[in-house]
């Protein structure tokens, strides 16, 4: 029993180690360890509140006070999703002194770096997907290929406008080819010795413009409809605080994808604290498809605190003004481009919950670190004088923030 346990320890800490190395979206936004579910294990469906910022008016012209009420909302992260990676070895592997490096070492290699690499990867695929698709900023020319600072330079501008903050905490993703025609473009902003202490990640190329560049294959490309042309419906259905707009029968349900971006006429964004008109018009994406109606990110508010969309003078606009006006839609029609995103890390949250330390399991660990919460599990096969590992990490993903991203577009991906 107890080289098994610290057989199972050893396999704990070194995978946790592995995962903070091979995560590149996960370790660069908010990673939430929700230990409430620490002495009785979370469930799939359980749920995380988390509170949004107030929003409030200013007062001007006037001594007399305007008290404002709260309007403190919230919004729930579900731990929907419950992954793993399946091990087994047999006695001679099992007796592995673990105390010795070297022998560690080798079988970290082995067995642990390529079972959590997979792990990793397919969970940053999804959580990288849909927090692309969450985001409705979209900067650069669709084909055209990244190859200066331009579209960095114009989704930095993005996330300034949405009032992200100016820190070491904006990153982006790029997948290969794209970063390496904005390498070659702009070679003298990628002097590898300028990067700062996060050498050792796996995908960081340099930090410039104000993020930390990434090179990340997972970065998700979207395939535009055959229909990219469309108009509101005459009843375009929208309403103050509602998150849809009735399309025309041009743009039928089966030519609505969902993180496509487009614009309205006429449909300006504003700055969310002075509520002045923005020069660009209000970007929307679509969360979900309908057969009258799409749903779309962000939520249309016309007054108020949270106001969001206004007219080219900052006016408020109307319900009406949304009815039987042009759609104009990011990139060409039945064509593909990579989506790298621009962030400030608390745009997107991770969060992991505790799983359940089951009773029968004598050699059952749970371990946290840096934000990730996973449990291992080791059990005997006496038929075949195996133990079987199983490693699993329950979590959910949020995009609390999207106005703190941007995805950059350009050439049709190849």
């Amino acid at each position: 029993m107890a080289n098994t346990l610290k057989f199972i320890d050893m396999v704990a800490k070194e995978s946790l180690a592995v995962a903070h190395e091979k995560a590149q979206f996960i370790a660069t936004t908010d990673r939430q360890y929700d230990d409430s579910f620490g002495i009785n294990g979370a469930k799939i469906g359980q749920t995380l509140r988390v509170r949004d910022a107030n929003r409030y008016t200013r007062r001007t012209n006037s001594r007399v006070m305007d008290v404002q009420d709260q309007d403190e909302s919230t919004q729930n992260v579900t731990v929907a999703t419950q992954d793993g990676v399946d091990m087994r070895f047999n006695s001679a592997e099992l007796a592995l002194d673990t105390a010795n490096p070297k022998q560690v070492a080798e079988f970290n290699k082995r067995y642990i770096e390529p079972a959590i690499s997979a792990l990793v990867s397919g969970i940053e695929a999804d959580y990288l997907e849909a927090s692309t698709k969450a985001t409705y900023n979209v900067a650069g020319t669709a084909g055209t290929g990244i190859t200066t600072l331009v579209a960095p330079g114009a989704a930095r501008a993005k996330l300034n406008q949405g009032l992200a903050p100016k820190d070491m905490n904006r990153c982006i993703q790029m997948d290969s080819v794209t970063m390496g025609g904005l390498v070659n473009g702009v070679a003298g902003y990628f002097n590898p010795s300028s990067a700062i202490g996060d050498q050792y990640k796996e995908g960081l190329v340099a930090r410039t413009a104000m993020a930390n560049y990434y090179e990340n294959e997972r970065i998700w490309n979207l395939t535009n409809s055959s229909d990219v042309t469309a108009n509101t419906n005459a009843d375009a259905l929208v309403t103050d605080g509602g998150s849809s707009i009735a399309v025309s029968e041009d743009l039928s349900q089966a030519n609505q994808v969902v993180g496509s971006v487009f614009t309205v006429a006429g449909v300006y964004a504003c700055h969310p604290e002075t509520k002045a008109a923005y020069a660009h018009l209000q970007q929307f994406t679509v969360t979900a498809t309908g057969a009258v109606s799409a749903s779309v990110s962000p939520t249309i508010h016309l007054t108020g605190a949270k106001k969001n969309v206004c007219s080219s003078t900052g006016a408020d606009l109307a319900v009406t003004d949304f009815n039987e006006k042009a759609m104009t839609f990011v990139g060409a029609a039945s064509t593909t481009y990579a989506q790298s995103l621009m962030y400030h890390r608390d745009a997107f949250q991770f969060v992991t919950a505790d799983l359940p330390i089951m009773d029968d399991a004598a050699k059952c660990v749970r371990m946290s670190k840096d934000g990730l919460s996973m449990r291992f599990w080791l059990g005997s096969d006496i038929r075949n004088d195996e133990m079987l590992l199983r490693i699993d990490i329950l979590y959910g993903t949020a995009a609390l923030r999207p106005e703190w991203a941007c995805r950059m577009i350009g050439s049709a991906a190849v």
